[in-house]
């Protein structure tokens, strides 16, 4: 289904920001961007995941900090009219961000019930295969978007927009997101699981490697 907005002008003279969507930014270390362009209510909870992947807060002495930001649908309902495809989308307060850092790591939301697979895409390959590594020895099932136009080579992609242009795309099937939170609700995307956990540690060793 081909996106309601071509870009984020579009977007921004129809939709309203604090009631239909909103923009968190967190700059920190320049070496990687965290980024969660269809977050909140669009691709349910990978905001969260963004978020603690660049700032896990229940560990304290994590070090270090990544610069994160997320783009997060707010409607009650049909917050799918927000989404950006990857290689369109340009708010300026993301593009300042990742136009500063090396690497962009971004997660996505992918839409299958049937299997908990993580896909791993975008063009650094080195970074992939430590994710794949990392997140395969904590039990993830790991693969490649079988849908060539979904595995993030293009250079225009959003991952691959950072100083070094080649990054990854985490894309996260519906049925895994499920075993991280107690639902994909805003409510339940408050009381996370211990899959949670596992994940964003599984890709902050890889980050670190």
């Amino acid at each position: 289904m081909p996106d309601t907005y071509p870009n984020f002008e579009a977007l921004a003279k129809k939709e309203t920001s604090g009631v239909d969507y909103d923009i968190l930014v967190r700059r920190e270390t320049l070496e990687f961007a965290i980024v969660a362009p269809h977050g909140g209510r669009i691709e349910a909870g990978t905001s969260e995941i963004a978020g603690s992947i660049a700032d896990p807060a229940t560990d304290a002495a994590a070090d270090p900090r990544h610069s994160f930001y997320a783009f997060e649908g707010l409607k009650p309902s049909g917050n799918g009219v927000l989404h950006i495809t990857s290689t369109h989308f340009d708010e300026p307060l993301c593009l300042t961000l990742i136009g500063a850092c090396e690497r962009v790591l971004t997660i996505h939301g992918e839409q299958s019930t049937e299997s908990g697979e993580v896909f791993v895409g975008g063009l650094d390959d080195a970074l992939g295969k430590r994710l794949t590594l990392e997140l395969t020895a904590g039990g993830f099932e790991v693969g490649v978007q079988p849908d060539p136009d979904l595995q993030g080579r293009e250079p225009g992609n959003l991952c691959n927009r950072g100083t070094t242009s080649a990054g990854v795309q985490l894309e996260l099937t519906r049925a895994l997101r499920l075993t991280m939170f107690e639902s994909l609700s805003p409510e339940g995307r408050q009381h996370r699981k211990p899959r949670f956990d596992v994940f964003v540690k599984a890709v902050r060793r890889a980050l670190g490697a």
